[in-house]
C-alpha cells in the first residue's frame, strides 16, 4: 500500500482528496501535510497552475519520509470576461489574507454589468505526483461553467456558490458532494491520476 501525503494546508482539499481515494478503492494511505509537521510556506510565483503545483510538491518532498509519495495541486477559477482572472491568483484575488467571501465579493464586483452569456468560466486543477523512486507525473482537469450574479448555496468552498457547471442549474455550493466529485476539475484530474496509479 502506498503512503501518500497531500501538499496542502487546506482542510477542505484534504477531505475532498481523501474521499476520492476512498471512492476509487485505491490502495493508498492518505495523510495531510500535518502528518509531517505542516505544509511549508511556499511562495507561489511560477505564474502557472502546473508550476505552482510543482513548487508545493518539491517543498513538501523535502520534509516527507523517503518511502512516501507526495501529491500537490494548484487550482483556480478563470473567467473569460476578465481575461482569465483570477486564475492562479484565485486564492488571493482580494489580497494575500483574503477570505473566500472577500474573493467572491471582488469577483462579483469585477463582473458587475457583464451579461449572463459572457460570464463563462472554468475551474482548472493541476496535480503533480512525486514518488519515492524518482517517479514524476502530472495530471490536469477542467470544469466548464458560468458565474452567477449572486451567491447560491452553502456547500463547498472558494467560489463554489457562484459557479454553475455546464449542463446544470445548481451551483457547486448547492449540488451534493457526490455530484461535485464526478464533475469537478479536481475529480477529472484525479481520474487521470487514479488510472496512472492503477497502471503503476
Amino acid at each position: 500500500m502506498k503512503r501518500l501525503i497531500l501538499a496542502t494546508g487546506n482542510a477542505h482539499k484534504a477531505e475532498e482528496f481523501a474521499r476520492m481515494f476512498t471512492l476509487a478503492g485505491l490502495p493508498c494511505e492518505v495523510a495531510s501535510a500535518r502528518s509531517v509537521g505542516g505544509m511549508p510556506n511556499v511562495e507561489e510565483i511560477a505564474g502557472t497552475f502546473s508550476g505552482n503545483a510543482r513548487l508545493k510538491a518539491n517543498a513538501l518532498k523535502l520534509l516527507a519520509p523517503k518511502d512516501t509519495w507526495v501529491l500537490a495541486d494548484d487550482s483556480g477559477l478563470s473567467c473569460d470576461a476578465l481575461g482569465g482572472a483570477p486564475g492562479v491568483d484565485s486564492a488571493i484575488y482580494a489580497g494575500p489574507q483574503a477570505t473566500d467571501a472577500e474573493n467572491r465579493a471582488k469577483l462579483l464586483s469585477a463582473l458587475n454589468g457583464v451579461p449572463p452569456a459572457r460570464r463563462t468560466a472554468r475551474f482548472t486543477c493541476h496535480l503533480v505526483l512525486l514518488g519515492p523512486h524518482l517517479e514524476d507525473a502530472e495530471f490536469t482537469g477542467h470544469c466548464e461553467g458560468s458565474i452567477l450574479e449572486a451567491e447560491r448555496g452553502s456547500g463547498g468552498f472558494g467560489y463554489d456558490n457562484l459557479f454553475v457547471p455546464t449542463g446544470y442549474t445548481q451551483t457547486f455550493g448547492e449540488l451534493p458532494a457526490t455530484t461535485k466529485d464526478e464533475l469537478s476539475h479536481r475529480a477529472k484530474a484525479f481520474a487521470a491520476l487514479a488510472t496512472w496509479l492503477r497502471l503503476d
